[in-house]
Formats: C-alpha cells, structure tokens, sequence
C-alpha cells in the first residue's frame, strides 16, 4: 500500500509485519481469510467466487485476475465466528484458521484527523474493534500492533470523513 503522510502506528514495534512477510509477492490486496500461501492458493482457486457469496457482509470481491480479495479500507471483514467464507471454498484455497491466525493488515491512526487528538473524546474505534486491538490511552486510541489483524473494523466505525483510521497491508 503508498505510504500517506500523516498515519502512524500508536507503537514503535512493527518486527510483526516483517515477520509475516513471505517470499512470494503478494497480491495487491488481502486475500480471505485462511488463504493459503500465494502459489498455492493460485493454483487451487477457481475463481469460482463460492467465498465471496458466502461473505454475508460482502467483504469479498475480485482482482483483475479474478481471484477473491479483501479491501479493509473500503468493506471490513467482520470475522464471522463460523467463517462461511472458509466453508464455501470446495478447492481448498482457503482453509480452516483460528482468529487468531487471520491477518490482513494493521491499523495506523492519523493524529491530525482523529477526533480524540483534537480535543473531545470518541473511542468508536475501540468499541468497534471484536479483538480488543485499540485501547485507550486517556482519551486517544492507540492500537496494539501484536493484536491488531487489520479487519478494517475499526476504520469503518471512524466518525470522520476522510476516515482517521487506514489498514496498510
């Protein structure tokens, strides 16, 4: 994703991003949940779009080759405690994960068009967030980059437009 001025991660530790990083190069977005590594998820997929009809949120949809794919900045995955998604995929391209192994992205805060950073309290971000990634600190959300999976949750319950809150990948 092009780096924008003006977000930035509430912590200084991003070794998590690097350590997810895999020799493949990656898609230009997220793939669904429980995707398996690039190659082999090319290989199996269809296109067949099972998954992204099964989406009840409609947060699948196709890259220019086709193949399904996530944009948390513009439609969340809202982590469907049963994952239809998963379910739907006969071929395998995407298979069986905990929550904790879904991964898109992380969240990065603009502290120059969140509410909280000019003035009056908000939190929309944190009660949004059904992972506990954003807390408060005093009235300003910080994100916990060792939790935070990139849903895109929080960002849309950002109260602002331009949205204060952006999922890199």
């Amino acid at each position: 994703m092009v780096d924008e001025p003006g977000y930035e991660y509430a912590g200084e530790d991003v070794n998590r991003r690097d350590l997810l990083s895999v020799p493949v190069v990656p898609p230009d977005y997220p793939r669904p949940p429980g995707a398996l590594d690039e190659a082999d998820f090319l290989a199996r997929c269809t296109q067949c779009m099972d998954c992204a009809v099964a989406c009840p949120h409609a947060a699948i949809g196709l890259l220019g080759d086709g193949t399904p794919a996530l944009d948390p900045n513009k439609n969340p995955c809202h982590l469907c405690e049963d994952l239809p998604c998963i379910a739907a995929c006969e071929r395998g391209a995407l298979v069986p994960v905990p929550m904790e192994g879904i991964f898109y992205g992380l969240a990065a805060v603009n502290p120059r068009t969140c509410i909280p950073f000019l003035g009056p309290e908000c939190g929309a971000c944190r009660v949004a967030c059904p992972i506990r990634a954003i807390r408060m600190d005093g009235v300003r959300p910080v994100v916990d980059l060792d939790v935070c999976n990139g849903c895109g949750l929080c960002r849309e319950a950002c109260i602002v437009y331009d949205k204060a809150i952006r999922i890199d990948w």
